[in-house]
């Protein structure tokens, strides 16, 4: 058990900073600990063919009845799913055509039919459900794309909305989320083992953390292109066959370094407590 609690304590690290960068405070994270609890409890019974009653849940969670029975309705979800995003999808598909033929990274914002133009691609990558016009006015409000004179020139090399708290927060959560499930279900053995793998190395200098860092995005570029050609193919072969389809996956590359001196330095030390209960 403590095992487990450290390895939890290490994952929710950074989450906490995130918490606390953005003024949650104990009341919130404590709601939502309680309704993740109930509803991974349910899901733990319901994958041994039980659906569980209440004293079921509040023994497994070690919740009490009451806490349990006030869980009534699914909680809302503020945050988009990023795998729904249309300008997401016209992004990628727009970035992979480009890497093919360079000169589409400028398009017509319209066009003859079958010419290449935003328009088309918006409405490819959107199967026709969201009006290009909207998709670009998002793109060009997360600056990642720039209109003028009637043409579209991409702006970004991925989908990453920097000026977009929801929408960074929204990938943030879906990217880290898989991340640990693959970790997850790897460490529980519950299935065939997901690809969950990470090279690091301690005692280099900063400069060269950076020289890696750039390594890393350059070779991610080719794979990102790879793949997402490989995912394209896959949704529309399904697609042309009944649509009723429901893999999902997700593939993802991070990088991360400090400082080690720097964070050894601002490393919070718990008080000590003096035997009559007061902070030395």
């Amino acid at each position: 058990m403590g095992w487990a609690l450290q390895a939890c304590a290490r994952v929710m690290r950074p989450i906490v900073r995130l918490a606390l960068a953005l003024g949650l405070k104990h009341a919130h994270l404590e709601v939502m600990l309680r309704e993740l609890l109930i509803d991974e409890a349910r899901r733990a019974w319901l994958d041994k063919g039980v659906e569980p009653n209440l004293s079921q849940l509040s023994v497994t969670t070690g919740l009490n009845r009451k806490a349990v029975t006030a869980k009534v309705r699914e909680a809302e979800e503020p945050l988009p799913h990023t795998e729904m995003s249309a300008a997401a999808k016209t992004l990628t598909l727009w970035l992979q055509m480009s890497t093919d033929d360079p000169a589409l990274l400028a398009l017509p914002l319209v066009a003859e039919a079958g010419a290449p133009s935003f328009e088309a691609v918006a409405r490819h990558a959107s199967r026709g459900n969201v009006h290009h016009r909207t998709i670009l006015d998002e793109l060009v409000r997360l600056n990642m794309a720039t209109e003028q004179a009637g043409r579209v020139v991409l702006n970004a090399a991925g989908f990453v909305p920097s000026k977009d708290l929801q929408g960074m927060l929204a990938f943030l959560g879906d990217n880290a989320r898989d991340h640990l499930l693959a970790s997850v279900g790897n460490t529980l053995g519950t299935a065939p083992p997901l690809l969950e793998r990470a090279v690091f190395a301690t005692g280099i200098t900063v400069e060269d953390c950076e020289r890696i860092h750039q390594l890393a995005r350059q070779r991610w570029s080719t794979l990102h292109h790879e793949l997402t050609s490989e995912m394209t193919r896959a949704f529309e072969a399904a697609e042309a066959a009944d649509g009723s389809a429901s893999g999902r996956i997700r593939v993802g590359i991070y990088t991360y370094y400090e400082d080690a001196s720097d964070v050894a330095q601002h490393r919070a030390v718990t008080p000590a407590k003096r035997s009559d209960g007061k902070e030395a």
